[in-house]
């Protein structure tokens, strides 16, 4: 196939094409005089005059013979009298029409001499085009083919920079602006990223806004603190403040509480003051056992709160509250994924720890029954204490209330009281077993009642671990 080579005019952005494997006819000749032309317009510092001179003398005696090829050419047409047969039949033709000689443009002209092949033409523009561009390393390779020294330019004195030359070369001392690139660790974070945070966010943000077109409110920055629930914590007592305002807003949008009913003493005695005792064994997660507050920071401020306990065997939830301007972000759900997650945190560096606690289920409740859409779930029989699949326990809930989940009929609670007497209870400041409590208090039959349904609920074990206060 015809191979096309492009010629760019440096100057006019002009576009010549020519093809090799193609009869070189008299517009070969019109090349010629357009590389002359070519010639002429590049703006190159080198001796051209002995290439123009030959190039300018080669064309001249072209055009002279193409006169004189002219003048002398005579058209003429023999008959030969031989038997031919014709394309695509087979009849036979006793006569055919033969040239003397091309007409003008046709084939190539014998009287003539030949003309230049385009793929000279290519090396001579390509060395031209170098000669330009490049240094005199370059024209190496042509000198040794035998080009003339006089046609090689001057070496340059500026060689393309290296990356490195461009990217580390220094400033004068007089700049105007000054460029420092700082690498710091991010993770864990250094103190450089901790002082520079603030600013680098202020730029992401705002790089995001102008070039992603976020909403200025869009939430982009979030952090999760636990913080133990007590107010001898010095980051429980900085943000209890913002945490109190957080929880009234919560209470009287999505609970239509009065602001009396969530006030500060409320707010404290709910949510703040544990019985549960802090507690760092060696054996236990690195925060300890107790109870905690997982807040939930957005771009400097608390938008949630999980109240959770954390005990040897599981992660209890206790409360969540937010703040509803961020309602479409289903904060409760977000809240539970990572209570599950930091649950699964803590089981890997204690291995006992290994369930996560939903509170009390109401299935009855709209506002309980998203519980139930975590899975697996169990839910802990009332009778036999045995925890049973929430699948199976959903469709005795649509019937009855109340149900038992354990389907055995012979089940019965392994851990049930079997001497109440040995219940631990709490009388004026003393521990002391219920079988000794009970021989100076008979005067009042509903005081044993009480303390057997007590013993009931807590079983066995637990009656003699925890202590029944009585007064």
């Amino acid at each position: 196939m015809p191979v096309g080579v492009m010629v760019t005019v440096l100057s006019t952005g002009e576009t010549m094409v020519a093809l090799a494997d193609e009869p070189m006819d008299s517009t070969m000749e019109d090349a010629v005089a357009g590389d002359f032309a070519l010639i002429n317009k590049l703006d190159i510092k080198c001796d051209l005059k002995t290439l123009s001179s030959d190039l300018k003398g080669s064309i001249e005696s072209e055009e002279k013979m193409k006169e004189k090829s002219l003048k002398k050419e005579e058209s003429k047409e023999l008959i030969h009298p031989q038997a031919i047969e014709k394309l695509g039949s087979g009849e036979p033709s006793h006569s055919v029409k033969v040239h003397s000689g091309p007409k003008p443009g046709k084939g190539a002209d014998l009287s003539k001499p030949p003309c230049r092949k385009a793929k000279e033409m290519r090396k001579e523009r390509k060395r031209l085009k170098l000669m330009q561009q490049n240094s005199a390393g370059a024209f190496e390779g042509f000198q040794a083919q035998g080009q003339p020294a006089s046609l090689l330019p001057k070496a340059k004195s500026n060689q393309p920079k290296s990356l490195e030359d461009l990217i580390f070369e220094s400033l004068p001392e007089n700049a105007s602006h000054k460029l420092e690139v700082r690498v710091v660790r991010s993770t864990p974070p250094s103190p450089q990223f901790k002082a520079t945070f603030q600013e680098s966010y202020q730029v992401y943000k705002r790089y995001q806004m102008i070039i992603h077109k976020d909403p200025p409110d869009k939430p982009t920055v979030s952090q999760v603190r636990l913080v133990p629930a007590s107010f001898e914590d010095p980051e429980f007592k900085s943000s209890f403040n913002q945490s109190l305002s957080l929880y009234t807003k919560y209470q009287v949008a999505i609970h239509q509480d009065s602001p009396i009913e969530c006030g500060k003493t409320e707010f404290t005695r709910f949510l703040c003051s544990s019985p549960l005792e802090a507690e760092h064994p060696a054996n236990g997660p690195e925060c300890g056992y107790g109870s905690f507050h997982q807040q939930y920071w957005l771009d400097g401020k608390i938008i949630a709160v999980g109240v959770i306990d954390i005990l040897p065997y599981c992660v209890s939830s206790v409360y969540l509250y937010y703040d509803p301007d961020y309602s479409f972000l289903s904060l409760g759900v977000y809240s539970a994924l990572r209570e599950i997650a930091f649950t699964r945190q803590l089981h890997e560096k204690t291995p006992q720890l290994s369930y996560y606690y939903m509170g009390f289920y109401i299935h009855s409740c709209p506002k309980m029954r998203y519980k139930g859409q975590y899975r697996p779930s169990d839910l802990l029989c009332p009778e036999t204490y045995v925890w049973v699949p929430i699948e199976q326990c959903l469709p005795s809930l649509d019937i009855s209330k109340y149900c038992r989940f354990n389907q055995d009929p012979q089940a019965v609670d392994e851990g049930r009281s079997k001497d109440p007497d040995r219940v631990r209870v709490l009388y004026r400041r003393c521990a002391l077993p219920y079988g000794v409590y009970k021989k100076n208090h008979q005067e009042d039959p509903r005081e044993e009642v009480a303390v057997l349904e007590y013993a009931d609920l807590v079983g066995q074990k637990c009656s003699e671990r925890m202590l029944l206060f009585r007064n």
